[in-house]
C-alpha cells in the first residue's frame, strides 16, 4: 500500500524554481533514498510534505499522505499532523535544537503537544525514549543541555524527539553528515531497528551513496530540482541509466576500490550555470593517471616522501621554501605552476631531500582539567608521530578520540603538558608566543567548516589580506599579487577577491580556506576534515586540488577524517587514534588489507555500503 504519493511536486522562490515537477511515492515500511547535491532540491521537497518551505517559498502540485491532500491544509491541521503521523530528524541537531531547555524538555513538549499525558508521565517517557536510541545514562541525559551532549548524542536525540508519537513517516535529512563511521552506523541501525518495531516508511536524503547502498530499497536521483532517475539500489548500482549516476558513482569513494592519489586522479562533475533543453549542463572530467613525482614515487617505502622535497627556509636564499621544479607531463596536466607567484616554481631551486621530518611529536600529552576537582582528562596521552617532506599523514578515530585536541597542540593553540613538537628540528613547546610567531606561517590549518571560520563581515580579498599583513608582508602591491596568485591557483576568478563568504557555495568556500592557509606558503597542513560536509563531486574536486597543490608547491598534510574512504585515497601512510592514543600505524595499503588492532577493524566494518557492487550483483 502506498502511504505517501507525490506528484508534480514544484516548490518556487520568486523567478527560481527549486523543485520542478518531482514525481515519486513510498510504500508503509519501505526507505526510500533522494540523493543528489547540494541545490538539487532533496531538502526543498522534503520541507514541503510538511509545508515547511520558508517564505517567500510556493509549492504546487500534490502530497498525498494516507489518501489524505496536504497541500492546502489549514496551519491548524498541519500542526496537527507534525510529529504526530509524519515526523523529521534535520542534518544538525544543534542548530535544532533549543539550546535554553534541556533536551528532556524539548521531548516532553512534543508528547504532550499531541498525547494526553500529564507532565511527570511525559517526563517518565522522555527517559524512556532516550533509552530506547540508546542514549547512555538517561535518567541523567534527559536533564543535559544540548551543548553537553556529543554530535551522536545530539542526533539520537533527535530522533528520539522524532519517533515519540510513533509516526507512519519519517523523513531523515542528512541524518548522519557529520558522525563517525562507528556513531553513524550505530544511528542507522537505530533508525532500521524502529522502522522494523514502529512499521515507519523512511524518506532518506543524503548525498552519501554508500549508505543507500546499505540501508535502502529504492533510489531517486535529483539534478538541478529534477528526478533524472528512480530505480531499485541492486539496479541503480548494477545498471545505472541515466550520465549523471553514473557521474556520482564514479566520484563516490569507497573504502573496497584500490584507488589511490598517486595512481589517478578522481573524476569530477562541473555544473553549468546554461541549461540544454530541459537537462542540466553539466560536464563529467574522467578519472585520469597520475603522472609526474607522485607517480614516480608511488613504489616509494612509505615515510620516506616523495621524489622531491623542500629546501627549509633557513637555507633558501630568501627564507621562503621552494619546491622542485614539476615535470613537463605534471605542469601540462595540472596548468602553470604558480604564474606571477612570489616564487617561481618553475625557475626555483631544485629540492634536495633532507633526514630532518617537517614534523616530530615526541611522547605529546594534552591534559584538561575537569569542573568540581575530577581526575583530569587525558586527551592525548603519550602521542608520538612524524611526518617527512611531500608525506600526507592521515589521522582517523572517533569523536572524543583527541584528534582535534593533537592538531591544537602542534599549532600550540593549547599548551601541551608533556612532550615535544619539533618543527623542522625546533622544539615549539618551551616557546613563548613572541618565539612562536615567526614559525607559525610553517603550519597552517584547513577547517571543517570554512563558513563558520570566515569573517562574514569582509570580503576574501580583506581576509587573505589581513592573513599577509599580520605576517610582516608590508608591500601592498606583493600582497596583491600574491593574493591573485593563490585565488587561481585555487581555481576561484579573481573577482572572487570582492565578494563575501556567503557569495560562494560550500566547495568554493573551502577553497577559500585553502587559499587562506597556503597564502603563506607554509611546509605542513593540517586538515582537519575539510571535505566531511561535501557533496561527493565537490569532495572529488577538493581533493584533486589537494593533490596538485602538494605536488606544485611540495606541502606535507596531516590529514585528520572519521572518514576512511577518503583518508585512504589521500594518505601516504594512516595512524589510528583511540582514547588519546595512537592504536595502530600502517603503511598504504597495508592497513586497509590486514589491519591489526581490534578497534581499526570495527571502523572498517562500520563503513556503510562496502561492498555495494556485490549487493547490486
Amino acid at each position: 500500500m502506498k502511504l505517501l504519493e507525490v506528484h508534480d511536486l514544484r516548490v518556487r522562490f520568486g523567478d527560481h524554481l527549486a523543485v520542478r515537477g518531482v514525481d515519486f511515492d513510498i510504500a508503509e515500511g519501505e526507505t526510500l533514498a533522494l540523493v543528489g547535491e547540494s541545490g538539487s532540491g532533496k531538502s526543498a521537497s522534503a520541507l514541503s510534505l510538511l509545508q515547511l518551505v520558508p517564505e517567500p517559498g510556493r509549492v504546487s502540485g500534490s502530497v498525498r499522505f494516507a489518501g489524505r491532500e496536504l497541500l492546502g491544509l489549514a496551519p491548524r491541521e498541519v500542526r496537527a499532523l507534525r510529529g504526530r503521523e509524519i515526523s523529521m530528524i534535520f542534518q544538525e541537531p544543534m542548530t535544532s535544537l533549543n539550546p535554553v531547555l534541556t533536551v528532556g524538555a524539548q521531548i516532553v513538549e512534543v508528547l504532550r503537544q499531541h498525547e494526553p499525558l500529564s507532565k511527570a508521565a511525559a517526563w517518565a517517557r522522555a527517559v524512556e525514549l532516550l533509552d530506547l536510541v540508546r542514549v547512555p545514562q538517561p535518567q541523567q541525559r534527559v536533564h543535559s543541555y544540548a551543548h553537553e551532549l556529543s554530535g551522536g548524542q545530539r542526533q539520537r536525540v533527535m530522533i528520539a524527539m522524532a519517533v515519540a508519537c510513533r509516526p507512519r513517516l519519517l523523513i531523515a535529512d542528512e541524518p548522519t553528515t557529520a558522525l563517525d563511521a562507528t556513531i553513524q552506523a550505530r544511528v542507522l541501525e537505530l533508525l532500521d531497528t524502529l522502522k522494523r518495531e514502529l512499521s515507519m516508511a523512511l524518506l532518506l536524503i543524503t548525498h552519501d551513496l554508500g549508505l543507500v547502498a546499505a540501508h535502502a530499497d529504492r533510489v531517486a536521483v535529483m539534478l538541478a530540482g529534477r528526478k533524472v532517475e528512480e530505480a531499485s539500489v541492486g539496479q541503480l548500482f548494477g545498471s545505472p541509466q541515466h550520465p549523471y549516476t553514473r557521474a556520482l558513482l564514479d566520484a563516490s569513494l569507497n573504502l573496497d576500490d584500490e584507488l589511490h592519489y598517486r595512481s589517478a586522479t578522481l573524476p569530477e562533475i562541473r555544473h553549468h550555470a546554461g541549461q540544454t533543453g530541459d537537462e542540466p549542463a553539466f560536464t563529467v572530467v574522467p578519472r585520469r593517471p597520475r603522472e609526474g613525482a607522485l607517480a614516480q614515487a608511488e613504489d616509494r617505502p612509505a615515510g620516506t616522501g616523495p621524489a622531491i622535497g623542500l629546501v627549509p627556509a633557513a637555507e633558501a636564499p630568501d627564507g621562503v621554501a621552494y619546491a622542485a621544479p614539476a615535470s613537463a607531463d605534471t605542469a601540462s596536466a595540472n596548468g602553470p605552476a604558480n604564474p606571477g607567484g612570489a616564487a617561481d616554481l618553475a625557475h626555483g631551486p631544485v629540492a634536495v631531500p633532507s633526514p630532518v621530518p617537517v614534523l616530530d611529536v615526541q611522547h605529546l600529552r594534552v591534559t584538561y582539567p575537569q569542573r568540581g576537582g575530577g581526575a583530569p582528562l587525558h586527551a592525548v596521552d603519550d602521542v608520538s608521530l612524524q611526518i617527512g617532506r611531500g608525506e600526507t599523514l592521515g589521522l582517523v578515530g572517533e569523536s572524543g578520540c583527541g584528534k582535534s585536541s593533537l592538531s591544537r597542540a602542534i599549532l600550540r593553540l593549547v599548551a601541551p603538558s608533556g612532550g615535544r613538537i619539533l618543527l623542522h628540528g625546533t622544539d615549539l613547546v618551551p616557546l613563548a608566543e613572541r618565539e612562536l610567531r615567526p614559525l607559525r606561517r610553517h603550519v597552517q590549518m584547513v577547517f571543517q567548516d570554512p563558513y563558520a571560520s570566515l569573517n562574514p563581515r569582509r570580503t576574501i580579498g580583506q581576509i587573505l589580506d589581513t592573513v599577509l599583513v599580520v605576517n610582516g608582508v608590508s608591500d601592498r602591491a606583493q600582497r596583491t599579487r600574491r593574493i591573485a596568485t593563490m585565488l587561481d591557483r585555487v581555481g576561484l576568478p579573481q573577482a572572487a577577491a570582492r565578494r563575501f563568504p556567503h557569495e560562494f557555495s560550500g566547495g568554493q568556500r573551502q577553497r577559500i580556506g585553502i587559499a587562506r592557509a597556503l597564502i603563506l606558503e607554509p611546509d605542513l597542513v593540517i586538515c582537519d576534515e575539510p571535505v566531511s560536509a561535501l557533496d561527493v563531486s565537490i569532495q572529488a574536486q577538493i581533493l584533486n586540488l589537494l593533490v596538485e597543490l602538494k605536488e606544485a608547491l611540495g606541502l606535507s598534510y596531516l590529514f585528520i577524517s572519521h572518514d576512511l574512504s577518503v583518508v585512504r585515497y589521500i594518505a601516504d601512510r594512516v595512524q589510528v587514534m583511540q582514547r588519546g592514543r595512537i592504536v595502530e600505524t600502517g603503511a598504504f595499503p597495508d592497513l586497509w588489507r590486514a589491519p591489526q588492532h581490534p578497534y581499526t577493524r570495527m571502523l572498517l566494518d562500520a563503513i556503510p555500503g562496502r561492498g555495494a557492487s556485490a549487493r547490486a550483483a
